[in-house]
């Protein structure tokens, strides 16, 4: 009985390590969203310890697009991408350093990174525009008023 006991105890604990990853799943291969809320990118050489850092972005797609540019560079049109259909595809798929790997990743990353948030602001910006019903954020530090309703 005893042995019954302690098998429970680690698949349980196994059941909750498997929940935790499964809450914390990420959208996108290549990319984890730091604790403040931005997506960051990365990805290691080929053969090395070492990792090619492709910068931090607002949306989660930005940051996929620019770890997508670098894996394509460095593991060629056989890799394994987020967005198989929006890679660009250049005949120019030599050796190429970390650095210029990076420059690429991070061209594409910020310019998606600005499209979305673009795209965002405008939507949020025509949304406040419509006359129809805006909710206002309530001041949380103030006392709710009393209503006579009740």
């Amino acid at each position: 009985m005893e042995v019954d006991c302690c098998s429970t105890s680690s698949s349980t604990s196994g059941e909750k390590r498997k929940q935790g990853q499964q809450q914390k799943e990420k959208p996108f291969r290549g990319i984890r969203m730091r604790k403040w809320g931005k997506w960051v990118a990365e990805i290691r050489e080929p053969n090395k310890r070492s990792r090619i850092w492709l910068g931090s972005y607002t949306t989660p797609m930005a940051a996929a697009r620019a770890y997508d540019t670098a894996v394509f560079y460095l593991r060629g049109p056989s890799a394994r991408l987020n967005f198989p259909d929006l890679i660009l595809q250049e005949d120019d798929l030599r050796d190429i350093s970390a650095a210029s790997i990076r420059k690429k990743a991070t061209e594409v990353g910020a310019k998606v990174d600005a499209l979305e948030t673009s795209l965002h602001h405008h939507a949020s910006s025509s949304e406040s525009s419509n006359p129809i019903r805006v909710s206002q954020k309530p001041d949380l530090n103030k006392y709710p008023e009393s209503s006579d309703e009740d």
